[in-house]
């Protein structure tokens, strides 16, 4: 099969925005996200990318259909919920390009599309002036029963892409989880990775 990859900002995105709404969903009901949302959440938690000229969106299509997705934007420009750890640090929110969401459907994995995702955000961080880039993993127990017996992390690839895990930068973020009656709050950890300026 064929894919095409596509790069957008800002406004660009509004065609594919109920595309890559349905591809957040259709991912993240899956572990360790275990997420259970609504196109219409979708729509308003994706303007975000829309309001903010400074954004990046790769979307990977297969045809016309969307079946892969990452995402970046100035942390500055981001929800309090992702600034508020590293303001308590003491971190210069100008300096930091935050990674959203880099999503696959599970027929497409295994092609070196994650390791595409972060040269392309990367590209678009060093356009911005960034000194750091990060992103953040939800934190599950290691024990949850609800695990997949054949379920990989992703630990190993984010360290050979030069990503150090942060234990003491997490954010608090809130959804509803499959099986829960309404959002609850979850914790997510930062891995975080400095260019040399």
């Amino acid at each position: 099969m064929s894919l095409t990859i596509q790069e957008f900002s800002g406004e660009s995105l509004q065609p594919h925005l109920d595309g890559l709404g349905a591809l957040r969903i259709t991912v993240f009901q899956d572990w360790p996200y275990l997420y259970d949302g609504s196109l219409e959440y979708e729509r308003d938690y994706l303007k975000c990318y829309l309001r903010c000229e400074r954004s990046f969106v790769a979307l990977v299509f297969d045809g016309h259909r969307i079946v892969g997705a990452t995402t970046a934007m100035p942390m500055s420009e981001e929800g309090p919920e992702f600034q508020a750890p590293f303001v308590n640090a003491g971190y210069n929110l100008a300096d930091i390009c935050y990674f959203g969401e880099s999503i696959l459907l599970p027929e497409y994995r295994g092609r070196g599309l994650g390791k595409e995702f972060f040269a392309r955000r990367e590209a678009h961080a060093n356009h911005l002036g960034a000194r750091y880039t990060t992103f953040c993993a939800v934190n599950r127990r290691s024990g949850d029963p609800r695990r997949p017996a054949d379920y990989r992390a992703l630990d190993d690839l984010w360290t050979k892409q030069g990503y150090v895990k942060q234990p003491q930068l997490e954010a608090r973020f809130v959804w509803k989880e499959i099986g829960e009656e309404a959002e609850s709050p979850k914790t997510l950890t930062f891995w975080l990775k400095e260019w040399p300026r």
